[in-house]
């Protein structure tokens, strides 16, 4: 097997590790990457379809009619553009809501490829929320600064900075557990607090960032017409849909790419599986700790970036403390199975229930009860999820174990007759 070949399982079958009872076992990311692939794509789609059917059961139960709920929330999606039968006015707002469904999606695509790609590598990036807040507050500040470039390289300029920010602070967690062991899962927690009081502290009034314009708002100032992402669908006044989304299809495909195609994938993959067999083969597993953790940080600074520069063009401090997307990206990556496509379409989901449950929706039968709905149907996805993987361990388990019955001792032969008299 070259370093570029894809790895299977039968490369992970390979790196097991030998316990003191004389049993071979996988390690646990290997065992959960089997277990993923096991499933196919049915599982995830069984996930969603099971978390839909109990979040109905909860709409039925208030006295409403799940039907008539869901048939609101995915006209709010805008996806119903796509049925040709659909014309006119009702079109016109279909395509708005679409807009709205894909700009939202996009951060989610990243901040998902974050999570994944981290999990790929044996790790666990919580800390997407500081990476996305760290992305967005270099992005707001590189696009409302230097506007005297020109727009490309304005544009290119600010997420390159924002991916950088990112990678660096996602970093710094990766190289706490390459040197001193200490678990990513509390570094990038603290992390995610250190980013939003620093983002509060650069942009509250008085605040080294703050809008000058703006004293008496705690907000950045607005980011340069240079540095707006272009708007190739709808109209540019109303948060029309950005080009955004299709850098972060471009790195779904990096991501794919990276991981699969590539001898940093491959190390990646190796190490995720089981670092002590890939030390051994002279892999640096320090090394891709903190080469993993950059890359998933670059991911959600992108994202951060992205989200500014596409059509918040602005930062304020509430936005800093009452974001969640980086969070959205752990249940993203959960329900994609950290797939490059699965991913997408996780994104996609959680972005449609964003917009089709949003105040914006006019055909919501109750927004109190869509709006927390959607908290719903994430949480019950994420639930679903995790009790799959359970559920698969125990069967797996009980298949590697089967009962046996203790040997039976071997019964003494009977004494002929002549010994015994002869015996006597």
């Amino acid at each position: 097997m070259t370093e570029t070949e894809p790895f299977t399982e039968a490369d992970a079958e390979a790196m097991l590790v030998e316990e003191d009872a004389g049993e071979v076992r996988p390690t646990p990311v290997a065992r959960l990457t089997a277990y993923m692939r096991g499933g196919g794509v049915l599982v995830p789609i069984l996930t969603v379809i099971i978390a839909f059917l109990i979040a109905g059961l909860v709409v039925l139960i208030t006295g409403h009619n799940p039907l008539t709920t869901y048939k609101s929330i995915f006209e709010g999606t805008g996806l119903n553009w796509l049925f040709p039968w659909v014309s006119g006015t009702e079109r016109a707002t279909a395509a708005s809501n679409l807009q709205q469904t894909l700009i939202a999606t996009t951060p989610l695509i990243l901040t998902g490829l974050a999570v994944a790609y981290a999990f790929r590598g044996g790790l666990f990036n919580i800390g997407g929320q500081g990476q996305y807040i760290v992305g967005s507050v270099i992005g707001v500040w590189v696009g409302s600064s230097f506007a005297s470039m020109p727009a490309v390289p304005h544009i290119v300029f600010a997420i390159v900075a924002a991916s950088l920010a990112g990678a660096a602070w996602a970093g710094i967690a990766g190289l706490l557990k390459a040197t001193t062991g200490a678990n990513e899962v509390i570094s990038t927690i603290m992390l995610n607090w250190i980013a939003i009081w620093i983002g509060v502290y650069l942009f509250q009034l008085g605040g080294p960032l703050q809008d000058p314009t703006n004293p008496s708002i705690p907000t950045s100032s607005t980011v340069t017409s240079t540095a707006k992402l272009p708007v190739f669908w709808g109209p540019p006044d109303l948060q029309g849909l950005h080009i955004g989304l299709f850098i972060a299809l471009a790195m779904a495909v990096v991501f794919w790419v990276v991981l699969n195609r590539s001898t940093t994938g491959y190390e990646t993959r190796a190490v995720g599986y089981n670092p002590d067999a890939a030390q051994s083969s002279g892999m640096s597993v320090g090394r891709n700790y903190v080469r993993v953790m950059a890359i998933s940080g670059m991911f959600a600074g992108m994202a951060g970036a992205i989200d500014v520069l596409g059509y918040e063009f602005h930062l304020a401090t509430n936005d800093i403390q009452l974001s969640n997307i980086g969070f959205l990206g752990i249940a993203v990556a959960l329900l994609g199975r950290s797939t490059a496509v699965g991913t997408v379409f996780a994104a996609l989901l959680f972005g449609g229930l964003a917009t089709g449950t949003s105040d914006r929706n006019a055909n919501l039968a109750d927004p109190t009860l869509t709006t927390t709905l959607t908290f719903l149907i994430q949480g019950l996805v994420i639930l679903l999820v995790s009790t799959d993987v359970i559920a698969l361990a125990i069967l797996r388990g009980r298949r590697r174990k089967p009962k046996t019955t203790a040997p039976r001792a071997p019964e003494p032969a009977a004494t002929p007759p002549e010994v015994e008299e002869k015996a006597a």
